[in-house]
């Protein structure tokens, strides 16, 4: 019985890493959308009745751990996974027979459903929680088993060991389920941290490349253009050096909002190191990228920067242009073409926007 015991539990932490890979894009909380509540309901319900399949049979009563899912369910989920993973469960249980212990069991996994959902709600710890959703759970399997079992030997050689697997198994499994989860997490967060530059909120250069390798496939399978600006701050080493690179930090942050703001929604913003900044302007014409970059030059040399000392700075930026078809034939060399643009803006005096070729 011990041996069937582990094997249960095996399943169990074997189905949970599966689940929770498949869920991996939308984590099971309360705050899920309706459609994602219902199938992590039904992949509960579906784990519940695989570890039935497995079950260790004793007279007519079928004895396992089909209770965790829910109960995880139920905790991280809310109600409405718990109900759907605990219908699944009672259809599952009297596919396999129908008589006194198979009533029984519905019994049970409806108040234990009910009482987990309950209880997962209160202000209490998570460990008190978890053991006061398992010990109504057993308390309930002891009862029913008691009753529909003749031979009281029997009964206390099985339910010790069931109260034993069942704490076991619940804690693992939210030890298990935890731990992947908070992985998860943590792969997720540094994947993003990996393409997003971590003063501006911007997309970092990795993210540049990425983005613009992947437009210049693109463009050699249709029609479109695309332009870029490369742009930079005009004297930012004195920022630096002047007021301290804190404060020179606060100017970049604001820059990156300034040119959110005068560019489009889906056009793509990047800080490339430094001072240095792009936008990839997507499907726009030589003439609109010029009206776009001076317009952003002109609210960059009138908005006032202020630094957290309080004092009221004022920039300018140097803008070069690029457009794919108009001033560079060759996709590839746009942001060659875009930063010579740029540099012959610095060599004219700064404060302009200076389109590549001209």
């Amino acid at each position: 019985m011990i041996k069937d015991f582990f094997a249960n539990l095996a399943i169990l932490v074997s189905m949970l890493f599966i689940y929770s890979q498949i869920s991996n894009r939308f984590p099971s909380f309360f705050n899920s959308r309706i459609k994602t509540k219902i199938l992590l309901g039904v992949l509960g319900g579906l784990l519940c009745n695989i570890l039935m399949q497995y079950s260790i049979h004793i007279e007519t009563t079928i004895i396992d751990v089909r209770h965790i899912p829910t109960i995880l369910l139920a905790f991280y989920s809310g109600a409405v996974p718990a109900l759907i993973s605990m219908v699944l469960t009672i259809f599952g249980r009297i596919l396999i027979s129908a008589n006194l212990s198979s009533y029984l069991a519905i019994f049970i996994s409806i108040f234990g459903t009910l009482f987990a959902i309950l209880i997962s709600k209160s202000q209490y710890s998570r460990n008190i929680k978890i053991f006061s959703i398992v010990t109504f759970n057993n308390l309930l399997f002891s009862m029913a088993f008691s009753y529909v079992i003749s031979e009281s030997i029997l009964t206390l050689k099985v339910l010790p060991l069931y109260w034993i697997a069942s704490y076991l198994s619940a804690y693992l499994a939210f030890y298990v389920l935890g731990y992947i989860r908070k992985s998860q997490m943590l792969f997720n967060k540094y994947q993003a941290e990996s393409t997003i530059d971590g003063l501006t909120g911007l997309n970092n250069v990795r993210k540049f490349d990425e983005m613009f390798n992947r437009l210049i496939k693109d463009l050699q399978s249709n029609e479109q253009k695309l332009s870029l600006l490369f742009l930079d701050i005009d004297f930012f080493k004195k920022v630096n050096d002047t007021y301290g690179h804190s404060e020179g930090d606060i100017v970049l942050k604001e820059l990156g909002v300034r040119l959110q703001q005068c560019t489009r929604t889906f056009d793509i913003v990047s800080r490339n190191g430094g001072e240095e900044f792009t936008v990839l302007l997507l499907d726009c014409p030589l003439n609109r990228a010029k009206e776009i970059a001076e317009r952003i030059r002109k609210n960059v040399e009138q908005h006032p920067f202020i630094l957290n000392s309080g004092k009221e700075i004022n920039l300018t930026i140097s803008i070069g242009v690029a457009c794919y078809q108009e001033t560079t034939t060759d996709p590839t060399l746009l942001i060659d073409d875009a930063d010579k643009a740029l540099y012959q803006a610095k060599r004219s005096g700064r404060n302009r926007v200076c389109v590549s070729g001209q």
